[in-house]
C-alpha cells in the first residue's frame, strides 16, 4: 500500500506549493488518480512512472511532468525508494500569460498537451532553492511567489526546454536506459553495460538517447547526480563525503561540475537557500 506524505509550503491566491513525499509501496500500477487542478510537478529524488492512457513517463529529476485536471493516471515504482515531488498551481488566468499557447489543448479548460518536458540545470537549482527556502522559511510570501513564476517561465521557455519527439518505441528504449541510471546514481556506468541492460548496441542507445533528450548519455547522468546533490545540501556538512558519495571522484570535481550546471558552488548554494 502506498503512503503519502504532503508538507503544504505556500498557499495564496496566485500559487500554491506542496513538497509530496511517496513510500513507493505500489510496485505494480496503482489505482487510478484524477487530479482536480492542473499542476506541474517537478521530481527531484527517486524515480516513478505515470501511466496515462496508452503513454508511460519516466519520472525522474530531469523532467517536469503536468497533471491535468480530470485526467485519470496510474502510478508505478520499477525502483525502491520511493520519489519525491515539488508540486505546483498557478492561477489558470496567470499560468496562460507565463506559457505559450501552443502547450496547451485545445478548449477552455487549462490543460497540458504532452505529459512532460525536460529542463535545464538552471531550472532545476531554481526548483530546489524556492522548495529549501520555503521549507526552512527563509523567505516571504511575495518573494516565493515572484520565484514560482520565474520557475515556469524558465521551465517551459523556448530555449530552456526539450520538446521530446520521437517514436514510441525509442521513447521506451530511453526511459529504461533513465531506470538504468537512476537504478546506482554512483555507479561508474559503461557504455557496454546500459547498452546491455536495455537490449540493444552501445551506438544506437548513444544515438537514440542523444536525439530523443537533446543531450549525451553521459551528461544527463551528470544531471541526476547534481539534482540529488541538490535535495542532499540540506543534510550534509562534509561536502567532499557527498561527492564521493554521488560518485564523483573529489571534492574538486563535484564543485567544478556543480558551479558549471548551476553557476555556483555547492558551499554557495547552501548559503543562498539558508541551509548553513
Amino acid at each position: 500500500m502506498t503512503e503519502l506524505a504532503i508538507d503544504d509550503l505556500l498557499t495564496t491566491q496566485a500559487v500554491a506549493i506542496r513538497n509530496v513525499h511517496c513510500d513507493g509501496g505500489c510496485r505494480h500500477k496503482s489505482p487510478e488518480e484524477c487530479p482536480g487542478s492542473t499542476y506541474l510537478v517537478f521530481p527531484y529524488r527517486g524515480v516513478y512512472v505515470r501511466h496515462l492512457g496508452r503513454s508511460d513517463a519516466v519520472a525522474e529529476a530531469n523532467q517536469v511532468l503536468f497533471f491535468n485536471r480530470s485526467e485519470s493516471y496510474r502510478i508505478s515504482h520499477p525502483l525502491r525508494g520511493g520519489d519525491a515531488c515539488l508540486s505546483i498551481w498557478v492561477r489558470d488566468d496567470l499560468l496562460l500569460e507565463l506559457v505559450s499557447r501552443e502547450h496547451f489543448q485545445e478548449g477552455e479548460a487549462v490543460m497540458f498537451r504532452r505529459q512532460r518536458m525536460n529542463i535545464d540545470p538552471r531550472t532545476q537549482v531554481l526548483a530546489a532553492q524556492l522548495r529549501h527556502s520555503l521549507s526552512n522559511k527563509s523567505i516571504e510570501p511575495l518573494e516565493a511567489e515572484t520565484l514560482t513564476l520565474t520557475l515556469i517561465r524558465r521551465a517551459l521557455g523556448e530555449r530552456t526546454s526539450h520538446l521530446t519527439r520521437a517514436t514510441h518505441g525509442r521513447l521506451k528504449l530511453v526511459d529504461r536506459a533513465k531506470l538504468v541510471l537512476s537504478s546506482e546514481l554512483s555507479r561508474r556506468w559503461t557504455l557496454v553495460d546500459i547498452a546491455g541492460e536495455v537490449g540493444v548496441s552501445p551506438v544506437y542507445l548513444t544515438q537514440t538517447f542523444a536525439q530523443v533528450e537533446g543531450v549525451p548519455l553521459y551528461r544527463y547522468q551528470l544531471r541526476l547526480r547534481l539534482a540529488r546533490a541538490l535535495d542532499l545540501l540540506a543534510t550534509y556538512d562534509d561536502l567532499s563525503s557527498l561527492g564521493l558519495e554521488l560518485g564523483f571522484s573529489s571534492h574538486s570535481h563535484f564543485t567544478a561540475a556543480f558551479r558549471q550546471a548551476y553557476g555556483r558552488t555547492p558551499a554557495e548554494f547552501q548559503r543562498s537557500a539558508h541551509l548553513r
